[in-house]
């Protein structure tokens, strides 16, 4: 489907300018900037293995994480049906939304405004807010897109459906030989309305992945690079907690979307590893990248705004707001407060772990 192979090359583009971002920083700029002071906190061998155990850590805790939505649907409690499965991805969906708003987006402004950037036009007009905002409309153009392809590939089925609501032959209260045509027609477009949300999910799981690799990509890029032991030192267990709940919510995502086994792994497999392969790199590239130089300010800082965009449509519209104001929360009121009250908890959370990561 379009929408799918535009959202796969997308993915590929970003990976790419995340492998060439360590080029970008070896342009020049000013002296004070892309440069570590060396001081208590710097210690190159003790950082290094703080890093190798990062690495492990936060892959353990994202297999955690992605996989333990898709292993525990066995469990009749955490069936995507009972009001526990809606409560934990209330929790995980605003773990998700913090993570835009309050991780993201703040990294996204302290690149862009940095004054290691030139005045014009970096301080004189909010390129943060902008290009979130253009992440979000694409994000919605997307969604919208694929719809209208599945529309256009239904092969007249809303022909049917109209035809049928209009058509005298059915007649549920007069001949009872109408009544299996009646049933039919419902049950075709009960058919085809699952079948739209099915795609819909599978569109959300894909952009809800593409949104927190590029940001973890970035985030593992700067761990590894840096050789700061009292910056690297709380990030590694926020980062873990981070990861896990993260992972709970993209989790969630793909299990509702019903992929088959390949490409469930597949998508687990990438949101495990970005972190931790991202910090090897910065590893390698440690003695050449220098994250203060102001191109790997200028792609970083883009890199996050979009991120932040993705996330935090994804987050608010696509998964909460679906779920607050759909039937089955509607209907439930009590429900309704348990979810809100995961929210408050999982956002709250995550906004408590900014001041560490």
């Amino acid at each position: 489907m379009a929408p799918n192979k535009a959202i796969q090359t997308l993915t590929l583009t970003l990976s790419l300018l995340l492998l060439l971002l360590p080029s970008f920083s070896l342009a020049t700029s000013p002296t004070d900037c892309g440069v570590e002071t060396e001081g208590t906190c710097h210690n190159k061998p003790k950082a290094l293995r703080l890093k190798v155990i990062a690495i492990v850590a936060i892959l353990i805790a994202s297999m955690i994480g992605v996989c333990l939505p898709l292993v525990t649907k066995s469990i009749p409690a955490l069936h995507p049906d009972r009001n526990l499965f809606v409560v934990v991805k209330a929790f995980a969906s605003s773990v998700i939304l913090a993570t835009g708003y309050m991780h993201v987006l703040p990294d996204s402004f302290d690149d862009l405004q940095s004054p290691c950037l030139a005045d014009k036009p970096w301080h004189q007009f909010p390129f943060t807010t902008f290009i979130a905002m253009l992440a979000a409309l694409l994000t919605l153009m997307v969604d919208s897109l694929m719809l209208t392809f599945y529309n256009r590939n239904r092969k007249g089925s809303s022909d049917v459906a109209v035809v049928s609501s209009e058509s005298p032959a059915i007649d549920i209260h007069g001949h009872g030989h109408c009544h299996g045509g009646a049933m039919e027609v419902v049950s075709h477009d009960l058919e085809d309305n699952k079948k739209v949300s099915l795609q819909r999910n599978r569109v959300i799981a894909q952009v809800l992945e593409l949104g927190i690799v590029v940001h973890s990509g970035v985030i593992g890029l700067g761990v590894g690079a840096s050789q700061n032991v009292c910056m690297i030192r709380p990030l590694v267990a926020a980062l873990c907690f981070h990861q896990l709940f993260e992972g709970m919510g993209l989790g969630g995502c793909i299990l509702q979307a019903e992929y088959h086994l390949k490409m469930k792994s597949i998508l687990a497999f990438f949101f495990s590893v970005t972190t931790p392969f991202s910090i090897a790199l910065g590893i390698a590239l440690s003695n050449i990248y220098r994250d203060g130089s102001p191109m790997a300010l200028i792609v970083v800082g883009v890199l996050n705004a979009a991120s932040a965009g993705l996330l935090n449509y994804t987050a608010l519209v696509d998964l909460l707001a679906a779920d607050f104001l759909g039937p089955r929360l509607q209907g439930n009121v009590r429900l309704q407060m348990v979810a809100f009250a995961a929210v408050l908890l999982g956002a709250g959370g995550m906004s408590l772990m900014a001041k560490w990561a």
